[in-house]
């Protein structure tokens, strides 16, 4: 008991600690909408994730990533309908944690990441939920056919970083297409025709 008792002041402080670190490292942090600043901002590569999962012989879900992505991001908390959203994927860069899988989801048969090298988002229309997330109507192209999709959006909260020196927005979507929709048609018997996708983001104010 004594030495329980001992750790939880030892642990109390070590929380504080942590806390006292994001405040100096994020200073003026706020996740109200409607306090976060306007303006321009371009995606932080070295915190940006773009993942999708797709059901496999109806048992389990495949999880991968593209780790080749850029957008911009134009937002005015006065107005956050005009947002604008637009993002672009170099399809060769897909990554499942397996070469051979990699190579051939990229080949001809799939994505045909030679002939088609970037997927694009182009946002069209947004709303304003109630819950201070945003419903993003865009077209999305991929293999040269665009079709309309609909992501789930939400900002994380925005704050100066230090680390950085800029301004910066958290922000996240999740949406979901039918990769037959796009002429991917392979495997149909193994494969689901649905793809979840999931972005997770920084996005930096730009001077």
């Amino acid at each position: 008991m004594n030495t329980i008792a001992c750790r939880i002041p030892v642990i109390g402080i070590l929380c504080l600690a942590i806390s006292a670190c994001a405040s100096v490292v994020r200073p003026n942090y706020e996740v109200d909408l409607t306090l976060l600043r306007s303006g321009q901002y371009t995606l932080d590569p070295e915190h940006a994730y773009l993942n999708f999962r797709i059901e496999h012989l109806g048992l389990s879900q495949v999880v991968g990533r593209f780790n080749e992505l850029d957008a911009s991001l134009d937002f005015d908390p006065e107005n956050p309908a005009a947002l604008k959203l637009e993002g672009v994927v170099d399809t060769s860069s897909i990554d499942f944690g397996n070469e051979d899988l990699d190579t051939r989801i990229a080949g001809s048969g799939w994505l045909d990441a030679e002939n088609y090298p970037q997927a694009r988002f182009v946002s069209m229309v947004v709303t304003v939920e109630a819950d201070q997330g945003l419903t993003v109507q865009g077209d999305f192209t991929l293999r040269g056919v665009t079709l309309p999709l609909t992501l789930s959006g939400r900002f994380g909260g925005g704050a100066d970083n230090l680390l950085t020196g800029r301004y910066t927005l958290g922000f996240s979507a999740r949406g979901v297409i039918s990769r037959s929709a796009f002429g991917i048609t392979a495997w149909p018997d193994l494969v689901g025709d649905e793809v979840a996708i999931e972005l997770h983001a920084e996005f930096q104010r730009r001077s």
